[in-house]
């Protein structure tokens, strides 16, 4: 695994970016903490400005490269499609819901106290509802995915969350104990996805009209390069300075909330890559469908927690943590993708 084709050395390592700047904002906290009780006050019916714009950079170049045209493709592959719909839509959310529950109520119930256990639930929960979208494409592009079947997916998942994450939240964080705050949970979904999304199609067909798809795809994303992440690890330093005592206090409580959520990456893959082998898909179709049901649309689901229960909760943090094992965690499913490809029919 010395060469890992087709991910930037930056995005390769964002794990370890993520903890510099979760150190940086801890820091922060600890020895300047003017600077987050100054961007505290800087909010809106509950949403953080500062956040809120950060959030934008981040999924708005994503939105960008979605090509809502594409869908028609998607009569073509009914079969990649089911396993990736039923998978994340029927077994995902419910799957991380048992699993969180178990092992925060449960398992380690003598570590953490039970409002504590709510919060880092709906933040398992707020993770569990949301399948990946950006990043998908590089999971898809490294084990040689079908191209069209994984933006196919993406934009499918886009126009899915849009009516069916906000009622699988409710309903799973209200059999939780939760008080839903629904005008909040709808705002932010019209905020961090209808948006930017909407905003995205127009700016896509505007430029493609006025320069053509080749200057679109290889010139004007481009400006867009490092733009999510730099969002998010900017994100992620505001966060943790109003984390930090919480995480100077109990740094145990990050590994407890990682060990669920590693558990339910990989059953989520499993159960997707093993159906595809049932049914005897392709491995350019297989190794896709299992990929994007086990990762996260973790920017939308971190923009949720800080709406929904603050910056400074246990809910943001869990969201936090998925973030932090994203990358190493995917990137070990996709070479077991790549070891098992000859056990799947290939395609020329």
């Amino acid at each position: 695994m010395s060469k890992v084709q087709g991910i930037s050395f930056f995005d390769r390592f964002l794990s370890l970016w993520v903890a510099l700047c979760i150190l940086a904002g801890i820091a922060i906290g600890k020895w300047l903490p003017l600077v987050p009780e100054t961007l505290g006050k800087l909010e809106y019916a509950n949403v953080s400005i500062p956040i809120a714009v950060l959030i934008w950079i981040m999924i708005f170049p994503m939105m960008l490269k979605i090509d809502f045209g594409s869908i028609v493709h998607a009569l073509k592959m009914p079969k990649g499609l089911t396993v990736t719909l039923v998978v994340n839509w029927l077994i995902k959310p419910f799957s991380m819901f048992g699993i969180a529950w178990l092992f925060f109520f449960v398992v380690f119930k003598a570590l953490i106290p039970d409002d504590l256990a709510k919060e880092y639930l709906a933040g398992a929960v707020l993770l569990g509802a949301a399948p990946c979208t950006a990043m998908v494409f590089v999971w898809s592009h490294l084990t040689k995915g079908n191209p069209a079947y994984t933006l196919v997916q993406v934009a499918i998942n886009d126009l899915i969350i849009l009516v069916a994450f906000l009622p699988i939240v409710s309903f799973l964080l209200g059999v939780s104990g939760i008080a839903i705050p629904w005008n909040t949970l709808l705002l932010s979904v019209v905020l961090f996805v209808v948006i930017p999304l909407v905003s995205a199609v127009i700016t896509r067909r505007l430029v493609i009209h006025r320069k053509g798809k080749e200057f679109f795809e290889k010139a004007f994303l481009k400006k867009f390069t490092g733009t999510t992440i730099s969002g998010l690890l900017l994100t992620l330093i505001i966060i943790f300075s109003f984390q930090g005592e919480i995480i100077l206090n109990k740094p145990g409580n990050i590994l407890l909330i990682a060990v669920p959520l590693i558990i339910q990456t990989f059953l989520i893959f499993f159960i997707a890559y093993g159906w595809a082998f049932k049914w005897k898909l392709p491995h350019n179709i297989a190794a896709p469908a299992a990929l994007i049901g086990a990762s996260n649309f973790f920017e939308l689901s971190v923009a949720v927690a800080i709406v929904l229960f603050g910056l400074n909760s246990g809910a943001t943090l869990a969201t936090v943590v998925g973030v932090l094992v994203e990358v190493p965690v995917m990137l070990t499913l996709v070479g077991i993708a790549n070891k098992t490809k000859s056990k799947y029919i290939s395609t020329n």
